[in-house]
């Protein structure tokens, strides 16, 4: 296109000039026509440096039009060059975006790392602390085995003294021999001591009958729930719970000694533990089969003392394991039958309740577990103190569920209460020592100052 608007003008400039140079020839020449060939000759000296100028000019443009295509060739260039720049630079800045990713990351972890380091230096300073335990430990041990040597001591000291008393007794016995014209006044009077003793032993008799009627109706007032009354006979009984009233309860003195009362049963799969919350609250099943004693009773028994609880446990191959915890009970309702349970010990490593400790009873219908995406009772169907979800569960369906953390399948599992060593049973047993003493000192004093004087040589 170019090269024909350059050629278009170079006509019209040819054109012009030949125009002018012809009215310039005519006006030359219109005297002779006869000079119309040295007027061509004039016309073309004329027009030739006006040609070779143009020629010049149209190379000259020719050789601007291939500049100007080497420029826009260049140009084209450049803009591949400048879309490549802005690609680069894309990239660029996506790679400086991913070296800040990366650099956060490295500050995370670094942050990570020195999360870990104090986590590190805390357990060094719990072990230092342990071996300071220990350490005192061992100076208590030594202490110890210190007093066991002076009681080995004193042992061989009262060996001594029975060695001294042996030989005592056989001088009693010689001085018994010499003093025999007494014997007959000493008999009578031992017979009227022994009248005396007969009435003091039936007095005894009826002071412990009112201690027993007394140790009764302690049980009945003081412990709201207890199988410890009724010794080595277990099986259902009677028993009085404090807002309750008369409950009756499974007691177990087979599994581990006598007082057990069994408040949860799982050994047949009879019953299903998939109930609500007011099914847990009141309790369920047979007490020959699988049942649950009742959220409710649960907790009026074990709110008035302390209680342990004994978990026995029975594998699918038939081995025995149980766990034990030193201070079981539950809370009220308004807290929702929270869990409490002490000190672990038992057949069985894992302390697999642990988890659920301080945790509130869970229903399908009553969430209380930590797990904030399902409720567990609703996904293992059956209610327990859930945390996200069990490390055991003892209410689980039969199966693989039914388990102690996780990896013990059970094909049976029972949980028993008893209440630790009562109080007032060890009052009873003082004001029992107290009341024996008594009547034994008050014996003594009533005996003539003979026997009382060879009761005393006699040891």
């Amino acid at each position: 296109m170019s090269r024909l608007i350059i050629n278009a003008v170079l006509l019209l400039i040819v054109h012009e000039i030949y125009s002018v140079a012809t009215a310039t020839d005519q006006e030359t020449c219109e005297s002779d026509r006869l000079m119309e060939e040295q007027c061509r000759i004039h016309n073309y000296k004329t027009v030739k440096p006006l040609l070779d100028y143009f020629r010049q000019v149209r190379n000259e443009l020719e050789d601007k039009e291939i500049k100007e295509n080497k420029l826009n060739e260049l140009n084209s260039d450049l803009m591949e060059k400048y879309h490549e720049i802005v690609r680069i630079h894309e990239k660029f800045v996506k790679e400086a975006a991913l070296l800040d990713e990366y650099k956060n990351k490295v500050i995370k972890g670094e942050n990570d790392l020195q999360l870990c380091k104090n986590r590190v230096d805390k357990f060094e300073s719990e072990t230092n602390s342990q071996q300071n335990v220990i350490v005192k430990l061992k100076g208590e041990l030594a202490e110890k085995s210190n007093n066991l040597e002076n009681c080995e001591i004193q042992y061989k000291t009262l060996n001594s003294s029975l060695f001294e008393k042996d030989e005592n007794i056989k001088r009693f016995s010689e001085n018994i021999k010499n003093i025999t014209e007494h014997r007959k006044t000493i008999e009578l009077q031992l017979e009227q001591s022994k009248t005396k003793l007969i009435m003091k032993d039936k007095d005894n008799q009826l002071c412990r009958a009112e201690i027993d009627t007394l140790h009764k109706t302690l049980i009945n007032t003081l412990i709201p729930s207890s199988c410890s009354h009724f010794g080595d006979y277990p099986g259902v009984h009677e028993i009085r719970v404090s807002g309750i009233g008369s409950v009756d309860v499974l007691c177990d003195s087979q599994l581990a000694g006598p007082g057990w009362i069994v408040i949860q049963q799982r050994v047949g799969g009879n019953e299903s533990f998939n109930r609500d919350w007011a099914t847990y609250r009141k309790g369920f099943g047979e007490m020959d089969s699988d049942f649950f004693l009742g959220l409710e009773k649960i907790h009026r028994i074990t709110s008035l003392q302390r209680f342990e609880l004994y978990i026995h446990l029975v594998a699918l191959n038939g081995s025995t394991y149980n766990a034990r915890y030193d201070d079981f009970k539950i809370s009220d309702e308004d807290s929702g039958f929270k869990l409490s349970l002490g000190k672990f010990s038992g057949t069985i490593v894992e302390d697999a309740m642990r988890d659920g400790e301080d945790e509130k009873f869970t229903t399908f219908d009553r969430d209380n577990d930590e797990d904030l995406s399902t409720n567990c009772a609703n996904y293992f169907n059956s209610g327990w103190w859930y945390h996200n979800c069990y490390n055991c569960n003892l209410n689980a369906l039969y199966g693989p569920d039914l388990n102690w953390y996780q990896r013990n399948p059970l094909k049976e599992a029972k949980m028993l209460i008893r209440p630790k060593k009562a109080i007032h049973e060890k009052i009873m047993k003082e004001i029992i020592l107290v009341f024996i003493r008594y009547k034994f000192l008050e014996l003594i004093s009533s005996m003539p100052q003979e026997n009382f004087q060879l009761l005393y040589e006699l040891g």
